[in-house]
């Protein structure tokens, strides 16, 4: 008998009878004899109609009582499907998230869970209950109802999955798995049987939608085995995400991840001399406006050429605190660019293989694509290219690597 903790996100639980259906597979697992936690998000599209509700009535609601108001969408869904699995016999009890005592700091809209009181879970399972949970939620020391932020709910499975060391936690999406790229760009892509908790990482960082960073840092942290697979198929293993383990260097490459958010911005003829990284870094950075990946070029005459990228939608933002910074240190231009993309190799295998990079930016020439950027980790090749090539490349990249053949 295993202790398993499920999580159904928002299209998962859009509909009632989605709710039933997820009622179905809860009950199958519970009657092979598995205890079982459900975390559940609000129905798609509830919290956003929430939002909405609240800003027609002012443009800066205050922070705490829109996480009052945005929680009840999950505390709807946790009564609605606890309903569904009574009316088919199984018992089922549910819990907000200060139901359950999922202890937060106090900074709404972004907390960070603390503790989690796992008592009266244990005890439900005990008695042979499912625990519904609502995700996305805490409560804080002063009994204020919080928010988890961006990905909430995944959140809350992985760290109910660790307060009550479950065996697993499964993630239950739209998708049935982690795939060698996104399907819609390379039809060939390949759903992965498991991945590392590093690749998951990068995969996550550099744009794949499939798994919030956060979640799989608490996974990865607290060793949380994290299987990702699809509400909508009644079948299959999907993917897991674990530590490395022996034959996984076997495997160079595991996916291709590519961010279309990227914007670039070059400041020319800056002097080159100690701390003007800072001095063109700093402001960005005091304007809350995360970089990326960051080249120097020094010239023969003193000075350097500095390019960094951002977020496409804080570029505007970025080139008018850049303009003024240029102002100040007496540099010659600068000229942004928000048609470009980031294509990204990931794999542990990297570090028992050369010649990654050079495969790459080989594949890459022979497909006419120039590389405007490069970064490197030890798990991870990045490159920079004019967006209209983005499919292109992933695709030859995607054949180069051979990650459209099954593994082994």
């Amino acid at each position: 008998m295993a202790l398993i903790v499920q999580k159904y996100g928002g299209t998962s639980v859009g509909t009632v009878e989605r709710i039933q259906n997820v009622a179905r597979r809860v009950k199958k697992r519970r009657d092979a004899g598995d205890d079982v936690v459900v975390v559940v998000s609000a129905m798609s599209g509830e919290t956003n109609r929430l939002i909405a509700l609240a800003s027609e009535i002012t443009d800066t609601p205050d922070p705490r009582e829109l996480d009052v108001l945005v929680t009840t969408g999950e505390q709807v869904t946790i009564a609605l499907l606890s309903m569904a699995l009574q009316a088919i016999g199984c018992d089922a009890r549910s819990y907000t998230g200060a139901q359950v005592r999922i202890l937060t700091d106090s900074a709404h809209g972004k907390a960070r869970i603390s503790d989690i009181d796992d008592v009266r879970v244990h005890a439900d399972l005990k008695a042979g209950r499912v625990v519904v949970v609502a995700g996305f939620q805490g409560v804080d020391e002063h009994g204020n109802i919080t928010t988890l932020g961006r990905g909430g709910s995944d959140t809350t499975a992985v760290a109910m999955a660790a307060a009550l060391k479950a065996d697993e936690c499964q993630i239950f999406t739209d998708v049935d798995g982690v795939y060698t790229t996104d399907p819609r760009v390379e039809p060939r892509a390949r759903k992965l049987d498991r991945i590392t908790f590093e690749e998951m990482l990068e995969m996550a960082s550099l744009g794949s939608k499939v798994l919030q960073i956060r979640s799989v840092e608490f996974a990865g942290k607290y060793n949380v085995p994290l299987r990702v697979l699809s509400s909508f198929e009644e079948e299959g293993e999907g993917t897991l995400i674990t530590f490395e383990e022996e034959g996984v260097e076997a495997a160079k490459i595991s996916g291709i991840a590519f961010n279309r958010d990227e914007a670039k911005l070059t400041i020319r003829g800056v002097p080159d001399q100690p701390g003007v990284a800072y001095e063109i870094l700093g402001p960005i950075g005091d304007a809350n406006i995360e970089v990326d990946m960051i080249v120097q070029n020094i010239a023969n005459d003193g000075t350097t050429d500095f390019t960094f990228t951002v977020n496409r939608g804080e570029f505007a933002k970025a080139k008018a605190i850049l303009e003024q910074i240029a102002s100040e240190l007496g540099a010659r231009e600068v000229i942004g660019d928000d048609k470009i993309v980031k294509i990204s190799l990931v794999g542990v295998g990297m570090r028992s293989h050369a010649g990654i990079a050079s495969k790459m930016f080989e594949t890459l020439s022979k497909e006419g694509i120039n590389i405007q950027m490069i970064s490197t980790s030890e798990i991870k090749i990045s490159v920079v290219v004019d967006e209209k090539y983005l499919e292109l490349g992933v695709r030859a990249l995607h054949e180069a690597f051979g990650l459209d053949r099954e593994e082994g």
